[in-house]
């Protein structure tokens, strides 16, 4: 399978993505996890290298991979998806901070079907999932899609093999709109999936579903762009069918008080408004409130608040939603109340 991010590619065998080996100089900064933020993070972090020389080792191996991780202490920062909750937070000695918002888009490979010609349904796409609607024509489709030429064509879905944020965000969206699917398989980073196949990565999903016909999957927007996926649009919340944008990504954290958010702890699935879009989500970082490596953890807090000042048009470019400086004051704001002082830039 060709690389998804062919632009990015000379970034991740450079000095920047240092690859499976892991031989960064002393003075780079160590992450690891979610899939979901990675163009960004590539993005971010190439113009950081340029501007302070300063480059990032980001392995990008899923948000349970980035958890594990940063509780081992083998990286200086972890990266999920899924938030972790406050109790969890503690427990484990960490803070967390989003950094953008973006969206999972599901995407299909139908022949004669063009991005955004189909739309589907919350409860629609648990069926999908659950495997109780098997074929491309079949009547609750053809029920949303009446114009549209729908073959007798087989689904097969294609769902994440690792520990994922993505997953957590598009299972988490499913249990809320689907009794059945929240009571028969839940969300979770790592779910047991009634049908289909496992891919890793979002990489992983959108070759999967490019390289064959009748097949189903979920991936971050930035991954569907890129590769010219079919995207399937979604009849969201309030009942308005709704394209993957970054307006319907910013509109369905609208209403979000992320400063009153304990331990930044919020999803942003079905959420009301005639424009958002319903499978949307923040990703976020995790660090030590007591870093055993103070010097790392102030390294990778300056990376982030460059980022934030510097990183929002390279982010709307991969159609990202950055922060509101509302948000990113809360986060200054927390770093000082819950990060050690030696550690804060």
């Amino acid at each position: 399978m060709k690389p998804v991010f062919n632009r990015l590619a000379g970034i991740a065998l450079g000095a920047l993505l240092v690859g499976a080996a892991g031989a960064a100089s002393a003075a780079d900064m160590t992450g690891a996890g979610a899939t979901f933020p990675y163009p960004i993070y590539a993005k971010w972090a190439e113009a950081y290298k340029k501007a302070t020389g300063i480059g990032l080792n980001y392995q990008a191996i899923g948000s349970g991979g980035g958890i594990a991780q940063i509780k081992a202490k083998t990286v200086d920062f972890g990266a999920s998806d899924k938030p972790l909750s406050p109790g969890e937070l503690d427990a484990a000695g960490l803070t967390q901070f989003p950094t953008v918002i973006g969206g999972v888009v599901p995407v299909a490979n139908i022949p004669g079907i063009k991005p955004g010609e189909l739309k589907l349904d919350g409860a629609t796409l648990a069926n999908i999932c659950l495997g109780t609607v098997k074929y491309w024509d079949d009547a609750s489709i053809k029920r949303l899609n009446p114009s549209a030429n729908l073959p007798h064509l087989a689904i097969l879905g294609v769902h994440r093999s690792d520990g994922s944020g993505t997953n957590f965000i598009f299972t988490n969206y499913l249990s809320k709109v689907s009794p059945a699917w929240a009571s028969q398989v839940g969300a979770a980073t790592s779910v047991e999936w009634p049908s289909g196949i496992g891919a890793k990565g979002n990489e992983g999903v959108a070759g999967n579903v490019k390289q064959t016909k009748g097949a189903l999957g979920y991936v971050e927007y930035a991954y569907a762009k890129q590769n010219t996926l079919t995207y399937i649009k979604m009849i969201n919340h309030d009942g308005k069918a709704v394209d993957p944008t970054a307006d319907a990504f910013q509109a369905a954290s609208a209403k979000t008080d992320w400063a009153h958010a304990p331990g930044f702890y919020v999803t942003l699935t079905n959420q009301p408004g005639a424009n958002a879009w319903p499978i949307a989500g923040a990703t976020f970082i995790l660090v030590y409130k007591h870093p055993g490596d103070a010097a790392k953890t102030k390294q990778v807090l300056n990376f982030f608040k460059w980022a934030y000042a510097n990183g929002d048009d390279m982010a709307k470019s991969l159609d990202y939603v950055p922060l509101p400086a509302s948000t990113v004051q809360a986060i200054d704001a927390s770093w000082h109340k819950n990060i050690d002082g030696a550690a804060i830039p």
